[in-house]
């Protein structure tokens, strides 16, 4: 079993910063795609970023230019710095990863998820 843990939400003003935290533990033979995607009351489930194992990383138009996501691969952990943050980021934020079990199976697993928000 593969369990993320979410860190770094919370209130802030608009054009402040937060950073995010994922760490991914248990079951895990190697972990290929991890991302964050967000959801706002009301609306389904969105991407926000995504980060391949070997770098390669995935941007919404929404949020290109203000968020960076990053990896620390050899510790399962993935990050988003999200800057110039504005009220419209606001939102519960899940981290997601495309795990590869120590069984070989292949899993996609989700955190409990972190509110972001953001006040003008």
């Amino acid at each position: 079993q593969v369990q993320l843990v979410e860190s770094g939400g919370g209130l802030v003003q608009a054009g402040g910063s937060l950073r995010l935290s994922c760490a991914a533990s248990g079951s895990i033979f190697r972990i290929n795609a991890m991302g964050w995607y967000r959801q706002a009351p009301g609306k389904e489930r969105e991407l926000v970023a995504e980060a391949e194992r070997a770098g390669t990383t995935t941007y919404s138009d929404s949020v290109k230019g203000r968020f960076t996501i990053s990896r620390d691969n050899a510790n399962n952990t993935v990050y988003l710095q999200m800057n110039s943050l504005k009220p419209e980021d606001t939102a519960v934020y899940y981290c997601n990863a495309n795990v590869l079990t120590l069984l070989r199976r292949v899993e996609r697993d989700w955190g409990q998820g972190t509110q972001v928000t953001v006040s003008s």
